[in-house]
C-alpha cells in the first residue's frame, strides 16, 4: 500500500475498514507492520531479565505497574533470591518488602511465593515451557505465558495483548472486540506467525510514543493512513 503525505491522504475511514475483505485486511496488517518495524528497529520487552524465571517474576510484578518500576525493583530481589526454591523458602515479610513500590505488593508477594514453591514441586525448579503448564502457575495468566514464551525462549504460541495492545488494535480497526483473547485470536488470524512477539512489542513502543491513550499524535504517526481513527 503506497502511503500518502501527512495532511494529504484520502485515509481510511471506519466504514472501509469494517467492510475490508480479509485479503485486504492481511495487506493492511502487513503493510502497518513492515511500517513500525522501520520505526522502531530495536523494539523488544522493556523488562530486564537473564533467565526465564527473572522474566516471569518481573512479568508477574508488572500487572499495574510500569516496567522502569519493575527494572528498579527486581536488581536486589533476584539478588536475594535467584532461585525458585530462594522465592519458595522466603518469607511474606521479606517478599513484600522487597516488592513494595510495584503495587498490590501483598498479593504479588503471595504469587511469588506460591510461584517458587509450584517449580519447584512440579518442574524441578524449572520454568515450563508450554502454555498449558505455565497457566497452572499461581499468578499466571496467558498474556504472562505468552511473554515468557516469546521472550525468554523464542516460542510463539500466541500475542501478549495488553492494553496498549487493546488500544492499538481497536483504533487500527483489527479488531471489533475488547476482550484480551478474541483480540488475540484475530490478531493470530492476521498477523504472520513469527512476528506474533515483535508484534506486541511494536503496538507498545508505537503505544507509549505516539498513539497515547488521551492524546494520539496522529500528524507523526507512521501508519496514519493505514488507521480508520486517525485524525489529522
Amino acid at each position: 500500500m503506497k502511503r500518502e503525505r501527512a495532511g494529504k491522504r484520502p485515509g481510511l475511514t471506519p466504514a472501509q475498514a469494517r467492510r475490508e475483505s480479509k485479503r485486504v485486511r492481511l495487506e493492511r496488517t502487513a503493510e502497518i507492520l513492515s511500517r513500525l518495524r522501520a520505526a522502531y528497529p530495536e523494539s523488544t520487552t522493556a523488562l530486564h531479565f537473564k533467565t526465564p524465571l527473572q522474566l516471569l517474576v518481573a512479568t508477574i510484578l508488572s500487572a499495574q505497574c510500569t516496567d522502569q518500576r519493575v527494572n528498579a525493583v527486581t536488581p536486589e530481589l533476584f539478588r536475594r533470591r535467584p532461585t525458585a526454591r530462594d522465592l519458595a523458602e522466603a518469607s511474606l515479610p521479606e517478599l513484600e518488602e522487597l516488592v513494595k513500590t510495584t503495587g498490590f505488593y501483598r498479593n504479588k508477594a503471595k504469587a511469588l511465593k506460591a510461584l517458587g514453591q509450584a517449580l519447584v514441586a512440579d518442574h524441578g525448579g524449572r520454568v515450563p515451557r508450554t502454555m498449558e503448564e505455565l497457566v497452572r502457575l499461581p499468578g499466571v495468566g496467558r498474556k504472562t505465558a505468552n511473554v515468557v514464551l516469546g521472550n525468554a525462549f523464542g516460542i510463539a504460541v500466541g500475542i501478549v495483548v495488553d492494553t496498549h495492545v487493546q488500544r492499538l488494535t481497536g483504533r487500527l480497526g483489527l479488531s471489533p472486540e475488547t476482550d484480551p483473547v478474541k483480540i488475540e485470536r484475530d490478531l493470530m488470524a492476521l498477523v504472520p506467525q513469527d512476528d506474533w512477539t515483535l508484534w506486541s512489542h511494536l503496538l507498545i513502543d508505537h503505544g507509549r510514543a505516539v498513539c497515547k491513550a488521551r492524546k494520539p499524535e496522529c500528524a507523526r504517526c507512521a501508519v496514519n493512513d493505514l488507521c480508520p481513527s486517525a485524525e489529522l
